[in-house]
């Protein structure tokens, strides 16, 4: 079994996840429980498929959680658009939060044709 805590691409999903709590602070009242909400499961999914991946007894498990995790990334980056269009995040916030999830994506990426290379 692998320990998720060790690879950096969770570490920054998980510093992510922190990032987009703290940003829906700036969001209305009213959509706490819609976008916000939708962008705070997004967020917590990509951490959480990693760490569920790595407890899988193989790497094609893994990257299968991994391929998740990524659709997880895809999911929120376009939340993140969205929010700064609408004006519920600045825009600075907003490319903040853009910049991290695409350093993800490539990161989730990367790990999947690695792990995919080495099994085939």
């Amino acid at each position: 079994m692998k320990d998720y805590k060790k690879y950096k691409v969770w570490e920054k999903a998980h510093q992510l996840t922190l990032d987009v709590y703290q940003a829906m602070h700036a969001f209305p009242k009213e959509e706490l429980f819609n976008l916000a909400s939708q962008m705070k499961r997004a967020a917590a999914s990509i951490p959480m498929n990693i760490a569920e991946g790595c407890g899988r007894s193989s790497d094609k498990d893994f990257a299968r959680f991994l391929h998740i995790a990524l659709g997880s990334a895809n999911e929120l980056e376009y939340q993140i658009i969205l929010s700064i269009d609408l004006n519920f995040i600045d825009k600075e916030t907003g490319q903040h939060l853009l910049f991290k999830v695409e350093e993800i994506k490539k990161m989730l990426t990367s790990f999947i044709q690695k792990l995919t290379k080495a099994n085939s």
